[in-house]
């Protein structure tokens, strides 16, 4: 016979839709009696009667059954023509009328709007009718919401081809997947148990299909239930589910470390540091061993990687501080010190809330233990600190084999020992940033409450004398080095020109040694520090020094040009204060002072670990180069920490590490192409679900971009110099500079600044903490402030205000 039946084995020929009925049909699935005429087929003028007889008597459905149609990524619903109820003597003529219409307008219309090959003659079932008491379709997720956990149906008198066309409604039920009816109709074709019972059927056809399904459905006069057909709902892939978490996503600071697009093997790094690091926080504060037990999944999950960039996973950070006592109070001071913005959603924040609560006695005592540790660790804090520096520069000794010559085995083993010894013992840097966080903020709340200071002008002005932070150090040299290149016009001209290589401006120092010795010395102390420092594919100032040589030759003898009214500072705040107040202000803003200061410090030591480790993963892409497994030893970038490290351990799943990298890494130019994600956006479920992420801050406005959070007084009035990439970049005496966010690698423009205006950041972040101690007047927090101002713009800023006024455009 030319025609394929149910228990065929050839389901190649059967089309989409009648390959899923075979397959159900073989699983046990009640459906009626079909057979198939695949699109090649032709028969004799007695062989197509015959297969119609053993159907029964009619009438008979004929329906398409395309070769991509009733897929996982297109359905191609309504695109063919079917017919219901035709007699038997009518089947040969709608076989021909369903091949037809695969050339149909509809047909072709659909194609080219989705991207599609024109298509070609689809297959056709014949199948008997039901006489059908009512029929309907039914999801096993919601289409529209998106919940996975709802059964929506639909029903109708007779057969269900107006609803399936759209002339009618028909009655809606939904339910849950516990089967409790959510809606259901007040005069309904149904009843509560047939409901249930499509419902059930719904659910099988997914379990089957191992995806959602969409299914028609038709119930005969007798009361037995048919499955009419079953194809996946395409729209699911796209659409969130309302039920499953609700994560925030934030870039406020993170963006000052990973700013742009980050591979993953910074990524993997990143995720495996800030997971180890903030379990052994808690540990250190005396949060309960159970406590910690119970939220060992949030740590692995502080940070997440959205097309290509990444974000805090602001749900995780909250529940670990929500291991401490005072949640509701430290969640603000934590928002300041992140720079976030918005506060979380109520949501979020009663889960929290609630799932940290316990028995009176058990959460007394958790709040006991925790306070103790809190009050050990802040006691021993400067001798933590201290022990930390042994350790760390006793790790990052230069090793007895040169990195450059040590084997793979040797780089994999100094890096699990810079693991052992400090990455996973980032002790002291996270105790100090927390203490950071509550003195910060505890200083600020009495200066409004105690001094009257609702700006935050005082308390920046009191964190001025906040001891010798490391990260000043840097534009001093570069001013210092500036001096230096002034006695030697001809070379001043050779490293301000961007044109010249940075090869030769290196061999041009050797005509000034003072200079050359400097500049030695500058890459011996900093030589770490680039932009995107914490990126390990970043390029350091020692691989590319083009920006220090350039920012060098600019300022060389170059006056600065800008009307800079400095804020008069003045000694002591605390006189109106009683006695008893004064001495817990004071012992506050020394605490603040040198909490600050020790974050900036300590965050220069995390530079100098991960230049270290740096160094490691590209010498190890050079081995595996070596080795023919990676076609370049940059390809290293695009694998995980544990792939490469899994070479030299055997503890890989694949060999093929250069196809796995080749494929990630045009996956991530890709991302380089595309827009970023929102600052910040929330998503429920995988993040694959969305082609585009809502941005959850308010609009910006010309008005809201133009006030921000005063992080450094002064009032500044001068043209300004929008710089999204500093490389390369130089600015005119008198400028101010206006960056999306700055981090170590700026600082070779902060000396020629005459002041700083950041799109993102807090009062914390690196260009706040480094802007107070050079006295650089500075803004943080102007939403969308590199769109609204341009190049040449004249503004006055007011530092402490935190307001900026165009003067002229």
């Amino acid at each position: 016979m030319p025609f394929l039946h149910p228990d065929t084995t050839d389901h190649s020929r059967l089309g989409g839709k009648g390959a899923a009925l075979a397959r159900l049909g073989q699983l046990g699935f009640d459906i009626p009696e079909w057979f198939a005429v695949p699109s090649d087929a032709a028969w004799t003028r007695e062989e197509l009667p015959r297969a119609v007889d053993a159907l029964g008597t009619g009438p008979f459905a004929v329906r398409s059954s395309g070769a991509t149609e009733d897929g996982a990524g297109h359905s191609f619903a309504g695109q063919f023509t079917s017919y219901l109820d035709v007699p038997a003597a009518d089947v040969a003529r709608r076989i021909a009328d369903v091949r037809g219409s695969a050339k149909s307008d509809a047909a072709l219309t659909y194609c080219r709007e989705h991207g599609l090959p024109a298509p070609e003659k689809p297959a056709v079932l014949v199948q008997r009718m039901i006489d059908a008491r009512c029929a309907g379709v039914a999801f096993s997720a919601d289409p529209v919401s998106g919940r996975r956990g709802v059964i929506v149906l639909s029903a109708v008198a007779g057969t269900g081809e107006k609803l399936v066309s759209g002339e009618v409604d028909g009655e809606t039920w939904r339910i849950d997947r516990n089967d409790e009816i959510e809606v259901q109709p007040d005069e309904a074709q149904l009843s509560a148990i047939e409901a249930l019972e499509i419902a059930a059927l719904a659910r099988r056809c997914e379990v089957a299909c191992s995806r959602p399904q969409d299914i028609e459905w038709a119930i005969d006069r007798s009361g037995k239930l048919w499955l009419l057909q079953s194809r996946p709902i395409t729209t699911l892939a796209l659409t969130c589910d309302p039920g499953d978490t609700l994560r925030v996503w934030d870039n406020s600071n993170i963006a000052e470390s990973y700013g742009g697009v980050t591979t993953p093997l910074t990524f993997s790094f990143a995720r495996r540091i800030y997971e180890s690091a903030y379990r052994e926080f808690c540990k250190l504060m005396s949060v309960p061993h159970d406590r910690i037990e119970r939220s060992d999944d949030v740590f692995p999950q502080m940070l997440g990687l959205i097309r290509g960039r990444v974000y805090y996973n602001l749900v995780s950070w909250y529940r670990v501080l929500a291991l401490l006592p005072g949640f509701q109070l430290n969640r603000g001071f934590m928002e300041q010190m992140m720079g976030v913005r918005e506060p979380l959603p109520d949501e979020i924040v009663r889960t929290i809330v609630a799932e940290n609560k316990g028995s009176r006695f058990a959460d007394g005592l958790a709040l006991v233990l925790t306070g103790f540790g809190l009050i050990r660790q802040l006691t021993g804090l400067r001798k933590q600190i201290a022990r930390f520096q042994i350790r760390l520069d006793t790790a990052l000794a230069a090793p007895p084999v040169p990195i450059p010559r040590m084997s793979g085995e040797e780089l994999v083993a100094h890096y699990r020992d810079l693991e052992r010894q400090l990455l996973k013992k980032w002790d002291a840097p996270l105790v100090n940033d927390f203490f950071a966080m509550i003195f910060y903020g505890v200083l600020r709340s009495l200066c409004v409450k105690w001094l009257g200071d609702s700006s935050g002008t005082l308390q920046n002005e009191l964190l001025f004398d906040g001891g010798d932070i490391i990260s000043a150090e840097p534009p001093r040299r570069i001013v210092k080095m500036a001096a230096l290149a002034a006695a030697h016009p001809e070379l001043s001209e050779i490293l301000a020109n961007p044109e010249i290589d940075p090869r030769k401006k290196l061999a041009a120092l050797a005509h000034a040694p003072e200079l050359a010795a400097e500049f030695e010395k500058y890459l011996t102390d900093f030589g770490d520090r680039c932009l995107e420092e914490l990126k390990l594919e970043s390029p350091t100032v020692r691989d590319d020094p083009a920006s220090l040589l350039l920012s060098i030759g600019a300022m060389a003898g170059r006056p600065v040009a800008a009307s800079v009214i400095p804020t008069e500072i003045t000694k002591d705040h605390t006189r109106q204060l009683g006695p008893f107040k004064r001495f817990i202000f004071r012992y506050v803003l020394r605490q603040t002072r040198e909490r600050v200061c020790s974050r900036e410090n300590l965050r220069f030591e995390r530079t100098r670990l991960f230049g270290r480790v740096r160094a490691i993963l590209r010498t190890l892409g050079q081995r595996l180069a070596a080795d023919s497994l990676l076609a370049d030893a940059a390809d290293v970038f695009y694998l995980e920490i544990g792939e490469v490290l899994a070479v030299w351990e055997a503890t890989g799943t694949t060999a093929d590490l250069g196809s796995l990298a080749k494929q990630r890494r045009a996956e991530f130019t890709g991302y380089e192409a595309t827009e970023a994600p929102p600052d910040r956006f929330e998503t429920r479920g995988p993040a694959s679900r969305y082609d585009r992420f809502e941005n959850t801050r308010p609009p910006v406005t010309t008005e809201s971009s133009l006030i921000g959070t005063g992080a450094c007084p002064g009032r500044v009035t001068g043209r300004v110099r929008v710089v999204i990439d500093p490389r390369g970049a130089r600015l005119e005496p008198g400028e101010i500079l206006v960056a999306r966010q700055t981090d170590p690698g700026w600082v070779v423009l902060f000396p020629t600044a005459a002041g700083l205006l950041v799109e993102r950041g807090s009062l914390l972040s690196h260009s706040a903490i480094v802007s107070r101690e050079l006295r650089l007047p500075c803004i943080v927090s102007l939403p969308g402030i590199t769109s609204t101002l341009k190049t040449g713009d004249l503004i006055e800023m007011d530092g402490a205000a935190g307001t900026v006024r165009i003067l002229e455009p």
